[in-house]
């Protein structure tokens, strides 16, 4: 093709021969900045207002005058614009920016053939009078840096003025003023500065877009085409345009993310992100270069070339709206919403005397977990994509790998370094190993590390426990020395798509499990400490128990606040160190300490069973400390005080770590109330064991009254009620040691041990022994909870049951001192008698009574000693008829109210054996020998004198 029919090669060849001035011209989009009259490459702030509608210069003219005065203007100006950090320069339009770093100028030069391209035989008008462009406002925007943020490569320049403040003089001509030709070389030229997120002569931003604002930022801006423009050319334009409204919104969102508060996973998505926005500008650079050297390069082929690059922009885009989404204001969503994170950090922050960040996020960011879950379902959402498929991967394997090294330094060292609270276990600060020296409570165990269930990624939903655990047992062995923090894993999978994942935890979990089992049954030997506190708390081989109770029995009949806790102390370690004990032989007889509980074991089940139970949210050993406090109402309170030592003593047990985490407080607790109850039940059998004792040889009981049947029937009737009651409490003390906590222990110990515990079972495979830690630790505490419930601790009905039987056989056996005071003067055959006078003497001692007779007689035969000179109480040397009368009425109340709430307790038994527990069962059968019915047989077997037959039975 000739020179002359090819207007672009002729435009080319004036440029380089210097003619070009002798052909009007349209100068081309790139190059109309360079050649347009009081062009300026000042940029304004960025707080510049919305676009204006466009405005077309119809006075625009370009001959040989105005493009050198252009040139003349834009040096000068050019020379006026640079900023300390950042030099931005306007060429084709307001909205197109070049930043200058060392020699490289991002400034295009204009294609010579632009001249022969953009040529039209449109008529032109002559430039205005310098007088009239004088009196033109001058244009002179502003650059100015942003301030600091925390994402190290956020712009510093504010935002480029908006093509539509442009004075009228910079204003380009209309597209219809246009040939097609024409039309589509300008649009080419002003889709390759748009794609790269500026402004161009004739695409530029919507109306509703503002730049300063972020939330426009990041939804991507809305592009529109000056009027005039080819149809078929606009339809393509604006295909081609949607890929820069993705790049603009990729690019801020990239921008934002990577904020220090957003944490490592987001920033490891920016970054792979921003790869791939690098893979694009090289692909608009290729672009231009096609521009510049192919004349066939038409924006048909510009849009086939884009496609590709235009559907992963698109999967890009939509992944960062959907993560834009989630990062909602407070006002947006508030509701339930507390940063638990914030809350500990800032509690951490006080104690540790920082200074606190006020105005901090304010915002609900989502990170961590909940950016790879949003990665995972649209990778399962866009499976059948390849793609998309290949890209969404990618993203996520660049995105999981802080969270790996994050999963391996806890499955591996059992730290956590998650300075952004990203990761699925949360540690609370707050809660330190130092404190559980002192009070050692179940806190540090299931309080300290916990799931943040929701922002668990899918990946680890079905391990996430395991994780858990794994990390907290490897930190306890790391916290006693076992695993050295400083060495390095090597060969560990850095992303979710490693084959060796699941491996990975599976293996990091068995190894903290046996190395903590390890350190607890071996090193820190946990069956011996099991097996000691069963002597001190259960009362297993309690020989020095029982000596333990009559050295300090002085003591112990106080009331609870008079008693001495530093000698019972002092008399304890005595007994411990007996030699020929089995405690003296037990290592950690030491940590056993006596103390005073303030509360009543009755009163205090009650308000466990009825008000919250043993376990809750709160601590056990606040649950105790609450209930440990005085009632406010006066019965509740005398109740308390009126309590001796006997019921108010329990031992305390130090446990050290890590040997706390199995023997926690709510264990210790549960030991505590076993203790109080079965030292109730033996100080009950001990008082009418005293009276058995009474009964068997103290004169008033033993001797036979002639003159008098009723008396003997009543004795009888004593002794009958004693020995009941005396069955009742052995066979409960029986059943809540042989029957319940033996057979019970036994399995507990088989597993600790990890031997097989099928024993009688039945047919069927034998239940699986447990290995874990956290599985011993819930055998432990199920055993005692099984032991409460089955010695009808935890049952409020038995419960009260149990306490008014306890409460009468107490009353009884106090009551036994004084029917055998009473007897004396009750029987005529008795009273005044020397042996009568002689027990009254050394057993009751009264002050001195003018009306009171002497024991002596006129010749001082019957004085077996000088005791005999003491004088007695005229009521207990003379007959009364009526005593007897008084003593069979107070009797039969013992026995109505002994045998009805007996009855009661049976029945209740009998019905909770059928519907709860089945062990009550064998309780039952054994206390129906305590009723009516049994203490009649024993009455006609012929129970001797003193009742001595109704005991051995």
């Amino acid at each position: 093709m000739s020179s002359s029919a090819n207007p672009r090669n002729n435009a080319y060849n004036d440029r380089r021969n210097g003619t070009a001035g002798t052909k009007p011209r349209l100068p081309s989009s790139r190059a109309t900045a360079k050649e347009r009259p009081g062009s300026s490459g000042d940029v304004v702030p960025d707080d510049s207002a919305s676009n204006a509608p466009y405005r077309p210069n119809p006075s625009y003219k370009t001959d040989g005058y105005s493009r050198n005065t252009t040139e003349r203007q834009t040096s000068r100006i050019k020379s006026q614009l640079t900023t300390r950090e950042t030099l931005q320069v306007r060429t084709t339009s307001p909205g197109k920016k070049y930043a200058v770093n060392g020699d490289h100028l991002g400034i295009r030069r204009p294609r010579s053939e632009d001249s022969g391209r953009l040529s039209s035989p449109v008529t032109t008008t002559a430039p205005p009078p310098r007088a009239e462009k004088s009196r033109l406002p001058p244009w002179t925007p502003q650059a100015s840096l942003i301030p600091h943020t925390t994402a190290p490569l956020a712009a510093r320049i504010c935002f480029p003025p908006l093509a539509s403040l442009l004075p009228e003089s910079l204003q380009p001509p209309p597209l219809r003023q246009l040939t097609q030709h024409d039309q589509e070389a300008a649009i080419l030229e002003d889709l390759l500065y748009v794609l790269m997120g500026f402004e161009g002569q004739y695409v530029r931003y919507a109306d509703s877009y503002n730049p300063s604002v972020e939330k426009d930022r990041l939804r991507g801006p809305q592009f529109q085409i000056a009027p005039g423009l080819d149809l078929s050319l606009r339809d393509l334009a604006y295909s081609v345009l949607k890929m820069a409204t993705y790049y603009s919104a990729i690019e801020a969102f990239v921008e934002v993310q990577s904020r220090e508060e957003f944490g490592a996973i987001n920033h490891a998505l920016c970054a792979s992100i921003r790869k791939l926005l690098k893979d694009y500008l090289i692909l608009i650079a290729q672009l231009e270069n096609q521009l510049i050297t192919n004349d066939s390069f038409s924006l048909h082929v510009l849009h086939l070339h884009t496609r590709p690059t235009n559907h992963m922009m698109f999967q890009i885009y939509t992944l960062a709206q959907e993560i834009v989404e989630k990062n909602t204001s407070p006002e947006d969503d508030m509701d339930g919403f507390v940063d638990d994170d914030n809350f500990d950090n800032i509690l951490e922050q006080l104690k540790q005397g920082d200074a606190l960040v006020i105005g901090g996020t304010s915002k609900k960011i989502c990170k961590g977990g909940n950016v790879l879950r949003l990665l995972t379902g649209r990778l399962a959402y866009m499976c059948g994509d390849p793609d998309a498929r290949t890209l969404l991967q990618t993203l996520l394997r660049d995105a999981s790998r802080p969270y790996m090294m994050m999963l391996n330094e806890w499955l591996h060292h059992g730290g956590i370094k998650d300075p952004h609270a990203e990761f699925l276990i949360k540690e609370q600060k707050s809660i330190r190993r130092e404190k559980l020296e002192e009070d050692y409570t179940d806190e540090y165990w299931e309080k300290r590390y916990t799931i943040r269930d929701a922002d668990v990624p899918p990946q680890l939903e079905d391990v996430k426990d395991k994780v858990l655990l794994a990390g907290k047992y490897l930190n306890v062995v790391r916290e006693c020395g076992g695993v050295d923090i400083s060495t390095e894993v090597h060969d560990v999978p850095k992303s979710f798509d490693d084959p060796r994942f699941l491996d990975n935890i599976n293996n990091a979990y068995s190894h903290a499990n046996s190395s903590l089992l390890s350190l607890l049954l071996t090193t820190h030997a946990l069956p011996a400490r099991l097996q000691s506190m069963k002597h001190y708390f259960f009362l297993d081989h309690s020989d020095f128990f029982t000596y333990f109770l009559d050295l300090s029995a002085s003591e112990l009949r106080k009331p609870f606040r008079n008693v001495n806790v530093s000698k019972l102390q002092s008399l304890l370690d005595l007994v411990l160190r007996q030699p020929g004990s089995i405690a003296a032989q037990d290592p950690y007889k030491e940590d056993v300490k006596v103390q005073m509980n303030d509360v009543a074991l009755t009163k205090f089940l009650m308000g466990v069973v009825n008000v919250r139970g043993i376990d809750q949210d709160e601590t056990t050993e606040n649950a105790a400390e609450k209930y440990r406090t005085p009632a406010a109402n006066a019965s509740s309170t005398e109740e308390d005080n009126n309590m001796t030592g006997f019921e108010a003593l329990e031992f305390k047990f130090s446990v050290p770590f890590p040997l706390s985490l199995v023997i926690s407080s709510k264990t210790v607790l549960r030991y505590q109330i076993l203790f109080r109850y079965l030292l109730s039940m033996r100080h009950l059998e001990n008082l009418l064991v005293n009276s058995w004792e009474d009964h068997n040889k103290i004169i008033s009981w033993i001797h036979r009254s002639k003159g008098d049947r009723r008396i003997e029937m009543f004795k009888r009737r004593a002794w009958t009620l004693r020995s009941r009651m005396l069955v009742f409490v052995q066979q409960f003390t029986y059943y809540c040691t042989a029957e319940v906590i033996e057979p019970n222990w036994q399995r507990l110990m088989a597993k600790v041990n990890g031997h097989d515990i099928s024993n009688d079972r039945g047919p069927g495979p034998p239940p699986k022994v447990s290995r874990t830690v956290d599985e011993l630790m819930e055998d432990h505490v199920d055993f005692l909870d099984t032991c409460l419930k089955e010695c009808m601790l935890m049952n409020a009905k038995l419960l009260r049951l149990h306490s008014k039987l306890t409460t009468v056989c107490t009353i009884f056996a106090n009551y036994t001192a004084r029917l055998t005071r009473d007897l004396f003067p009750a029987d005529s055959t008795l009273v005044n008698t020397p042996a009568a006078n002689k027990y009254l003497a050394l057993h009751h001692h009264h002050p001195p009574n003018p009306s009171s007779t002497t024991t002596t007689t006129a010749a001082g035969k019957n004085a077996p000693s000088s005791s005999t000179s003491t004088t007695l109480p005229t009521n207990l040397t003379t007959h009364d008829p009526t005593k007897l009368a008084s003593m069979e009425d107070n009797l039969s109340r013992y026995e109505y109210s002994f045998n009805h709430h007996l009855r009661i307790l049976l029945d209740a038994l009998d019905y909770y054996a059928a519907t709860e527990t089945v062990a009550l069962g064998r309780l039952c059968t054994s206390l129906s020998t305590a009723g009516e019915k049994g203490g009649r047989e024993r009455i006609a077997g012929g129970g001797g004198g003193g009742g001595g037959g109704g005991i051995d039975g």
